[in-house]
């Protein structure tokens, strides 16, 4: 080729202008998944990361994702648990068995002798029980002697009645202080005089030709209704230089009679001690 034909070629060349680059936005045809990570600077992988993290849970679905953990873990721990106690029992030798079941027969001993201290605390409890309502009677009954001695309950029971005529007026209250003191003496449990209880701060005094006997006064006859084992009481006051002889030196005539019934029903009323308490309180 001449130069001639070369230089109209130089000139077109020369006269086309630079080649553009074409934007992204003018290949219609182009995938938009390459196009994006050229605008965003991000790989696929790197916005599916962003996507899942950080979680976005509502408050019950992280109460059910933590309860199905612990369900999890717990079956888990279950599982490797049973699973190592049927592999040691699997490979455990023969002496290892045995020891372990004489283990285990020491342990059922141990509880049925456990069992035996648990009857028997509950048999002491109940014969306490029993012994408690045993003294609780016992208790009401000393409440119901001790009220007799002091003249708050009723009494019967055997014993004598003396009597006492005066007919003279020469008795005066010492000979019948120790009509009292002889039949205290002889193991009287109950006396009454007159309709007046006789109780351990008695007092007898002479009033007006008769007697009061603290501070109620009463007239001959003298009335004793006493309780008592009457083959003890009798012959008290018919020992010589006794309490018959005295009266009747007095020109008073005495009469005893035995019976195997007698009631003691005149009462005091409990009185309250102003001072004295219970050493127990």
């Amino acid at each position: 080729m001449s130069d001639h034909e070369e230089q109209p070629a130089n000139r077109l060349r020369k006269e086309l202008p630079a080649e553009v680059p074409p934007s992204p936005s003018a290949s219609g045809d182009g995938d938009p998944g390459e196009a994006r990570p050229e605008r965003s600077g991000l790989t696929g992988r790197q916005r599916l990361l962003k996507g899942l993290w950080p979680p976005r849970l509502t408050r019950a679905q992280l109460i059910v994702a933590l309860l199905l953990f612990g369900l999890g873990f717990g079956l888990a721990v279950q599982v490797a648990s049973n699973s190592d106690s049927d592999s040691a029992l699997r490979g455990a030798r023969q002496e290892d068995l045995v020891r372990i079941l004489d283990e285990l027969d020491d342990r059922t001993q141990r509880l049925e002798d456990e069992k035996q201290g648990l009857e028997k605390q509950r048999d002491e409890l109940e014969n306490s029980s029993d012994q408690a309502e045993e003294a609780r009677k016992q208790t009401l009954e000393k409440e119901r002697q001790l009220g007799i001695l002091a003249g708050t309950v009723a009494a019967q029971g055997p014993g004598i009645t003396v009597t006492i005529e005066d007919t003279k007026g020469t008795v005066e209250a010492d000979m019948l202080l120790d009509a009292i003191q002889e039949l205290r003496a002889a193991g009287a449990e109950a006396i009454q005089v007159n309709g007046v209880r006789v109780v351990a701060g008695t007092y007898l005094a002479d009033a007006d030709n008769s007697v009061s006997v603290d501070g109620n006064k009463i007239n001959a006859p003298y009335r004793f209704q006493v309780i008592g084992e009457p083959q003890d009481l009798e012959p008290a006051l018919n020992i010589p230089g006794g309490v018959v002889q005295t009266l009747e030196k007095e020109q008073a005539t005495v009469t005893v009679e035995r019976s195997s019934k007698i009631v003691v029903d005149a009462l005091r009323a409990a009185e309250r001690p102003d001072y004295a308490r219970s050493s127990s309180q």
